[in-house]
C-alpha cells in the first residue's frame, strides 16, 4: 500500500472532526435526556447511524494521521456504501418522524447529512481506483447483516427497535423478515453497483492517492 498523499490525509481529518463532533453533540444531548452516561452510550449504540459514523471517524483518523491498515480500497468501499445507507434511508423514511431542537438537530444534520456527503466525494476524488474485486461486495453486506441481527435481538430483548421498519411489536415479524431482505438485497446490489462503477474510474484515476 502506498501512503495517503497530503490532500487525502487532511481531507480525511476534515471528516473525521466532521463525525466525531457529530457524536460528540449528538452524546451530550443524549446525556442531558439521561443523567447517565451508560444509558446514553447504551440509547446512541441502538441506531446504525452511531456504528457508521463511528467507523467512519475511527477509519479517516487513521487515514489522517498516516497509520498502517487504514485507507484500503475495500474499507474506503464499505465507509462509502455504509454511510450511504444511512443517508439514504435516513431521507427516504425517517426524516422529521421526530421533532429535534439544539444540540440533537445540530448533530442530526452532521451525522445524516454531512458525513454522508463528504464520504462520497472523498471516495470519488481520492480513493484508488480499480483494486475492488466482486467479493469484496459480499464482505460488505456482512456489516448491515451484523448489525441487523444485533438490532432485532436487542428489540427482543427490551422491546424498544431503532427504526419503524424493525418494530416487530409494530409490524410483525414476517413484515421485519421482508424489511431486512430487501435492505440487504439493495445493499448487495449497490456493492455489486459499486465495484463496476470503480472499474469504470479506473481508467480515468490511474494514480494512487490512499492507498
Amino acid at each position: 500500500m502506498h501512503p495517503p498523499s497530503s490532500v487525502a490525509r487532511g481531507a480525511a481529518a476534515v471528516i473525521a472532526l466532521v463525525a466525531w463532533l457529530g457524536l460528540a453533540i449528538q452524546f451530550g444531548a443524549t446525556f442531558r435526556q439521561t443523567g447517565s452516561i451508560t444509558a446514553a452510550l447504551w440509547i446512541m449504540l441502538r441506531f446504525f447511524t452511531i456504528w457508521t459514523n463511528l467507523l467512519v471517524a475511527a477509519v479517516m483518523t487513521g487515514i489522517a494521521l498516516g497509520q498502517p491498515g487504514f485507507g484500503s480500497p475495500r474499507q474506503l468501499g464499505l465507509l462509502t456504501l455504509a454511510i450511504l445507507l444511512v443517508g439514504i434511508v435516513y431521507n427516504l423514511l425517517l426524516r422529521g418522524l421526530l421533532e429535534l431542537s439544539g444540540g440533537a438537530k445540530v448533530a442530526d444534520h452532521l451525522l445524516h447529512e454531512a458525513v454522508p456527503l463528504l464520504v462520497p466525494l472523498f471516495w470519488l476524488f481520492l480513493a484508488t481506483k480499480g483494486r475492488l474485486t466482486w467479493r469484496d461486495a459480499l464482505w460488505w453486506a456482512a456489516f448491515p447483516l451484523a448489525y441487523l441481527i444485533y438490532a432485532l435481538i436487542r428489540g427482543v430483548a427490551d422491546g424498544k427497535y431503532p427504526y419503524p421498519f424493525l418494530d416487530v411489536a409494530e409490524i410483525g415479524g414476517f413484515q421485519a423478515a421482508i424489511n431486512c431482505l430487501l435492505i440487504g438485497i439493495g445493499f448487495l446490489g449497490a456493492g455489486y453497483a459499486f465495484v463496476w462503477l470503480d472499474r469504470r474510474l479506473a481508467a480515468t484515476q490511474p494514480l494512487p492517492a490512499t492507498s
